[in-house]
């Protein structure tokens, strides 16, 4: 009923999800947690005990989630920072689990000039994302879950707000060691735009994705499609093409094999015992759009990462690469609270090995 609401609010305004070109809010792109940031980016079929890849597919979301809380921070570039607090939740009674979390970006501070460079003081630029998700089982392979999301972002005197769905699916066949999603993302509309006159459209996105454990050794490749609406996605900027591909830009556009291996993110986990997982990543677009010319352009579209895993306690390490010798990092924790609490409370002295085991 939800779903069927909201499209209908949709077509009621006339405001439909693009294609291409330049949207609002690109910051809904960017990955809430490091294990998704060490995957590539762009993730839906990894099902672990992590949380905070609620953010990328809402039918992630398992009932083994109860009362974890994952907080992630971010340093991005230019002093940016980042904050993720997510917390899940599984109700018994109606057989539902639920997450609630915000994503909150930080620009610090900004001098406030006229076009005359005369200083007016400072402002303080901020992005929020309040999401609250939802999923529930299918018999025994499948969860499908959404996510509704509330955007609000803030330029000194500019401010907009939004509003948008996110619809998954979640597969498992735990026989032959296979895992699979879905998800169409970012179906909304802006409510109000920062100039007031004419809104813009959301990063709309349809992801698939499948991963598979090798049988008998503790490895994992993931395979992610992303932006299956439109074949062509390449950012296609003539001047910028005739000055730094003057020779090579007109095959470039007849390329399929670019145009297909851009909608392709590959990833690659390793498991050592139970306790300890490392990811590596590759996304093709990131590179290619980040690559300058023909020179050297390091590890442009990798990632990398590294978790620790306890029973009631993971830490995660996420770093992706955007220019030559050039990364951002990402920490995260995630801590389940029940049990935790009640030791707490009960004056144990177990906490630190409750945490660790």
């Amino acid at each position: 009923m939800i779903t069927i609401f909201y499209f209908v609010l949709s077509q009621r305004y006339n405001h439909a999800q693009t294609v291409g070109g330049n949207s609002v809010y690109n910051f809904l792109k960017l990955s809430n947690t490091p294990q998704l940031t060490a995957l590539g980016g762009i993730n839906i079929s990894n099902q672990t005990d992590d949380a905070g890849m609620v953010f990328s597919n809402p039918a992630l979301i398992r009932p083994e989630m109860h009362t974890q809380a994952n907080f992630v921070f971010n340093s991005l570039y230019g002093n940016i920072k980042n904050y993720n607090v997510l917390m899940a939740y599984h109700e018994q009674k109606i057989k539902t689990n639920f997450a609630a979390g915000i994503n909150f970006i930080n620009y610090g501070e900004i001098v406030e000039t006229d076009p005359a460079g005369n200083i007016f003081g400072d402002f303080k630029p901020r992005d929020y994302v309040f999401q609250l998700s939802a999923s529930r089982r299918y018999e025994n392979s499948w969860y499908y879950g959404t996510a509704i999301k509330f955007i609000y972002s803030q330029y000194g005197q500019y401010r907009s707000s939004g509003i948008a769905l996110d619809v998954g699916v979640s597969f498992s066949d735990s026989i032959h060691f296979i895992q699979a999603g879905l998800v169409i993302k970012n179906m909304g509309l802006q409510i109000k735009s920062y100039n007031g006159t004419a809104s813009d459209d959301l990063p709309f996105d349809i992801q698939v994705g499948i991963s598979k454990r090798l049988a008998g050794a503790p490895i994992q490749f993931s395979l992610t499609a992303h932006h299956l609406h439109q074949f062509d996605i390449r950012y296609n900027d003539t001047v910028f093409n005739n000055e730094y591909f003057p020779d090579g830009n007109s095959k470039q556009n007849k390329f399929t094999f670019d145009k297909l291996f851009r909608h392709l993110i590959f990833a690659t986990q390793i498991f050592v015992g139970d306790k300890v997982e490392m990811t590596v990543g590759y996304n093709y677009l990131r590179r290619k759009e980040l690559n300058i010319g023909n020179g050297g352009n390091g590890l442009n579209g990798f990632s990398a990462g590294l978790g620790l895993l306890f029973r009631n306690l993971q830490l995660r390490y996420g770093r992706s690469y955007y220019q030559n010798n050039t990364a951002y990092n990402q920490l995260g924790l995630s801590l389940k609270l029940k049990e935790y609490f009640a030791l707490v409370k009960s004056g144990s002295n177990k906490k630190v090995n409750y945490l660790i085991q």
